[in-house]
């Protein structure tokens, strides 16, 4: 009974060992294609990403890591020109600089749209001393009441307010609008049609281990600190570094079961040792 007793413990001896002194693998890139610090900017295929590395409240370990705490992400972000356009409605009031216009367009297949300036009658008439605020209606049309050496005088409005400027734009032509250069792309007896470039950021956030599509690029995110982002396109050899990882998991897995039942032999063997017999 004791030789097997100890032949059980020497092999729970030899799995705890086996378990306390092996190295677990890790995820590791040799020669990334990309060693980028926080803040840094890196180029991939022409185009220049900028990379931001922080803290988030971890909700899962990764491959050789335990859960809760906090885990690293990378925020990567590049600028990107866009096209973007607006359509002005026949008729429809549009604001350019500090100024509000009237948009008309003439004909049916018409090439052009003209901006119509829509006066503030309103600020004009408060502005005049001798004019009331209001303009008053009368049977044959709208006028001003201009009060000069207590004479009150009705004005039409046509003579009272300034010829409203007008700009004519035709397909092709630019102007500023919105801090913007638009340039007119198309004219119909509905509507012109304004197009123009901008700058938007395009932001994506990749975790430890993470695959990220850059440009047309796959590539695997490694932090090899916390801010210092490796990033390589060796795909291959990353998904060999996870089953390598797993494989490792699966033997300490079973050394560990070993090392409980031979220690539970070895429980069980001198339990039995130590009964009376009957005979």
């Amino acid at each position: 009974m004791a030789v097997y007793a100890a032949l059980f413990l020497l092999v729970a001896s030899v799995a705890g060992v086996l378990t306390v002194t092996a190295d677990s693998p890790e995820i590791g890139f040799e020669n990334p294609d990309y060693v980028v610090s926080d803040g840094e900017t890196v180029e991939v295929e022409g185009q220049e990403y900028v990379v931001q590395i922080s803290e988030i409240e971890e909700s899962g370990g990764g491959h050789g890591g335990g859960g809760g705490g906090t885990s690293l992400v990378a925020t990567i972000e590049r600028n990107v020109t866009v096209e973007q356009s607006e359509a002005w409605a026949n008729g429809s009031t549009v604001q350019v600089g500090e100024q509000e216009w009237r948009v008309e367009i003439a004909g049916e297949n018409a090439s052009e749209f003209t901006l119509v300036e829509v006066p503030d009658r309103q600020a004009i008439l408060e502005a005049d001393p001798q004019a009331d605020n209001e303009t008053v209606a009368r049977d044959d049309g709208e006028y001003v009441v201009v009060t000069e050496d207590d004479e009150s005088t009705l004005v039409p409005v046509e003579e009272y307010f300034p010829t409203p400027e007008e700009r004519s734009y035709a397909t092709g032509d630019s102007f500023a609008y919105a801090d913007h250069t638009v340039t007119v792309d198309g004219v119909t007896a509905d509507q012109a049609v304004l197009v123009w470039e901008a700058t938007e950021t395009e932001s994506i956030e990749v975790e430890d281990e993470g695959i990220v599509t850059l440009v047309e690029t796959d590539l695997v995110a490694h932090f090899a600190d916390s801010s210092t982002l490796h990033l390589s396109s060796d795909i291959e050899g990353y998904e060999s570094q996870v089953a390598q990882i797993e494989q490792f998991e699966q033997y300490n897995s079973g050394l560990f079961r070993v090392l409980i039942l031979g220690l539970f032999s070895v429980v069980l063997l001198l339990g039995a040792a130590f009964i009376p017999s009957r005979y």
